[in-house]
C-alpha cells in the first residue's frame, strides 16, 4: 500500500456476514470509519514526498523517523488503515476450523479482547522466531510497531459492533468467532 492510499474492497458484500455482524455496521465501518483514516492519512503526508514513496507498513514499522509533526496521525491513521485491511480480509461468511495450533490460543484471545479497556485491537501476533503469542494494541496501534507479525486481530472499538451488540462486547467477540477466515490466516 502506498501513497495515496485508497479505501480497499470487501471481499464480501456488506450483508455477507450476518447473522454475526450486520450489513449496517460493515456499511458504515467500511465506507465511513475506514474512509476516514485513508482520507487523513493521504493528508498528512501530503507535503512529505520522501514518506509517499514507501510502503505503509514500512512507515508504520518505523514510526520513529516519521516526522514529530504528523507522526500521531500516522499512528492514528496508518495503524487505522492497516489494521482495517487487514481485518476485512480475516473474515469471510463461509465458516472454517481453525489449524490445531491455532486452536489453544482462542479462551487468551477472547479474554484479551473482553478485557481491553476503551478501544483498542487484539491480536495473534508472530515475532521475529515465529513464535506465536497474543497481544494487544490500543487505539488503532498496530503490531507491526513492535516488530511484531499480525496473524489474525480484531478490531473491538465501539464501531465495529455497537448497533448489533451496544455494550455487549463479549456476545460481538463470541459471534465474531463464526466469521473468521481461517483459510486465509
Amino acid at each position: 500500500m502506498k501513497y495515496p492510499f485508497k479505501l480497499p474492497q470487501l471481499p464480501y458484500s456488506y450483508d455477507a456476514l450476518e447473522p454475526y455482524i450486520d450489513e449496517q455496521t460493515m456499511k458504515i465501518h467500511h465506507t465511513k470509519h475506514h474512509q476516514g483514516y485513508v482520507d487523513k492519512l493521504n493528508a498528512a503526508l501530503e507535503g512529505y514526498p520522501e514518506l509517499q514513496t514507501k510502503e505503509l507498513e514500512e512507515i508504520i514499522h518505523d514510526l520513529n523517523s516519521v516526522p514529530e509533526a504528523i507522526r500521531t496521525a500516522v499512528r492514528n491513521h496508518g495503524g487505522g488503515h492497516i489494521n482495517h485491511s487487514f481485518f476485512w480480509t480475516i473474515m469471510s461468511p463461509e465458516k472454517s476450523e481453525p489449524p490445531p495450533a491455532f486452536a489453544k490460543y482462542e479462551e487468551e484471545f477472547t479474554k484479551a479482547a473482553t478485557g481491553i479497556f476503551g478501544s483498542g485491537w487484539a491480536w495473534i501476533v508472530a515475532d521475529a522466531a515465529g513464535e506465536l503469542s497474543v497481544v494487544t494494541t490500543p487505539n488503532q496501534d498496530s503490531p507491526l510497531v513492535q516488530n511484531l507479525k499480525p496473524i489474525l486481530g480484531l478490531d473491538v472499538w465501539e464501531h465495529a459492533y455497537y448497533l448489533k451488540y451496544q455494550n455487549r462486547r463479549a456476545e460481538y467477540i463470541e459471534a465474531w468467532w463464526n466469521v473468521v477466515n481461517w483459510k486465509e490466516i
